[in-house]
């Protein structure tokens, strides 16, 4: 029962419990309650749009949902490639949907056999689902107590999690160009704009890099 994919994904569980932690010093922070906190990561469970909504929700709603939505997409796209993986059917299958986020995918296609590829998916899934929120209600709870955030340097972590997620992408030079570019772009409208805006129009950047390989998709 404690295989190599059991350790792992129990690894990476508690490791984005941890994790979690912050998020929920942060919501707190933000203004939002600790129940509020809690329910955004069981329905939500997208750690980063989940940063994305609490930090620029100092603006408005409607400046922080878009781009909190924009992030969430990608896990859309995740599952055009688990379709070995997200068999089942119904209201089961859209338990499964549920679960589609950057560590249960990474670790469903780094499996060979198609088994193993639906229980690294379920077990990681799970061990994330319980230790971020496990980790999110501790973080909200102490919020109170450890007051703000920038105290002990936490504000920087939303920024590091982009750039995590952003470096393993930058693989050849045309993706570079576009996420410079894209930072360029952030970096001019952020005096301006209000919060979000310059996320949202960042993404402007990569669209010359999406034409030019859809045009070399044969059709």
């Amino acid at each position: 029962m404690f295989d190599r994919l059991f350790r792992d994904s129990l690894s990476i569980g508690l490791a984005t419990g941890v994790y979690a932690v912050s998020f929920g010093v942060l919501s707190v922070a933000a203004g939002f309650s600790v129940a509020q906190t809690c329910v955004m990561s069981l329905v939500a469970f997208t750690g980063a749009s989940q940063f994305m909504f609490v930090s620029v929700m100092g603006g408005s709603a409607a400046a922080a949902l878009p781009p909190a939505v924009l992030l969430a997409a990608r896990n859309g796209i995740y599952a055009l490639s688990l379709g070995s993986v997200l068999r089942r059917a119904g209201w089961r299958r859209a338990l499964d949907a549920h679960l589609v986020i950057d560590e249960s995918t990474a670790m469903a296609l780094a499996q060979d056999d198609p088994a193993d590829r639906r229980r690294g998916f379920i077990l990681t899934a799970l061990a994330i689902f319980a230790c971020w929120n496990l980790g999110t209600l501790a973080g909200a709870l102490a919020g109170g107590v450890l007051g703000a955030p920038e105290t002990y340097g936490l504000h920087a972590i939303f920024p590091a999690v982009f750039l995590a997620l952003l470096v393993p992408q930058v693989r050849s030079r045309e993706v570079l160009a576009a996420a410079l570019a894209g930072a360029g772009i952030a970096l001019l409208l952020v005096p301006a704009a209000s919060a979000g805006v310059p996320v949202m129009a960042s993404v402007l950047a990569a669209a010359p890099l999406l034409v030019r390989r859809r045009a070399k998709v044969p059709a």
